[in-house]
């Protein structure tokens, strides 16, 4: 049964071509409501989202709530694995005056996140690529901020997701048999990006605060949690 909160949203976008039988089948069928609407909100900001980019969550906002209370003025800032681009087009809208540069390696959630840069009307730059691999080297120990939501999901515990969960990419969920392997690789180059004094923010799941801490080499990391006080974020900032 379609909670009824989902109902209602389902009826506004039904129409001829979209009767709303139709569109409950889909969500009963775990088709996730906002690939149904196309849209997903992401603070004061509304993405295009499909099946080619993670649905942005609250977890996610919150670690954009840390940045921006973090860094004033940052004159760049990179986002990896930036999905639909929810994390980099905010930080843009925060600091406008910053160079924003996101990465992904799907080249289908570039397509999103470029779509999303045209809707917003906010310059970010945008490269296909693996981390930091397409990223200028001019970069190079001078970036303000970084922040990341990367792969996290081990692969064991992928088929006890929940069933609309499962529906998002799989590449951008599940990280490896550990689910560490993306968070140890981002952890073990980001300190080389970072100015002194610039910070990195990277999402992790719930049971990893340690290990994703110790994974940032040479750089003072720390564990934050989120709004339901889970272990959610590695932060920390370069001596």
């Amino acid at each position: 049964m379609i909670p009824e909160h989902e109902l209602r949203r389902l009826e506004v976008i039904a129409g001829p071509n979209n009767p709303l039988e139709d569109l409950i089948r889909r969500r009963e069928g775990g088709e996730p409501l906002q690939y149904i609407e196309g849209e997903a909100q992401f603070g004061p900001l509304t993405l295009d989202v499909d099946e080619r980019v993670l649905i942005p969550r609250p977890e996610t906002e919150n670690l954009f709530d840390i940045a921006a209370k973090m860094v004033r003025a940052p004159g760049s800032i990179i986002d990896l694995c930036t999905g639909s681009g929810a994390l980099a087009l905010a930080l843009k809208r925060q600091f406008p005056g910053a160079a924003v540069f996101a990465t992904d390696i799907s080249p289908g959630a570039i397509e999103v996140a470029t779509k999303n840069r045209w809707k917003t009307g906010l310059p970010i730059y945008l490269a296909e690529g693996d981390l930091f691999d397409p990223l200028p080297a001019s970069l190079l120990g001078s970036v303000d901020l970084i922040v990341a939501n990367p792969p996290y999901v081990a692969e064991v515990d992928f088929s006890g997701l929940p069933a609309d969960v499962r529906r998002e990419p799989f590449e951008a969920l599940v990280a490896g048999k550990s689910g560490l392997e993306v968070i140890q690789r981002i952890g073990a180059r980001v300190a080389e990006w970072l100015r002194p004094g610039g910070v990195v923010i990277c999402e992790i799941g719930e049971t990893q605060g340690v290990s994703a801490a110790t994974s940032f080499a040479d750089l003072p990391a720390v564990v934050r949690r989120d709004l339901n006080g889970r272990d959610r974020y590695v932060v920390a900032v370069k001596p």
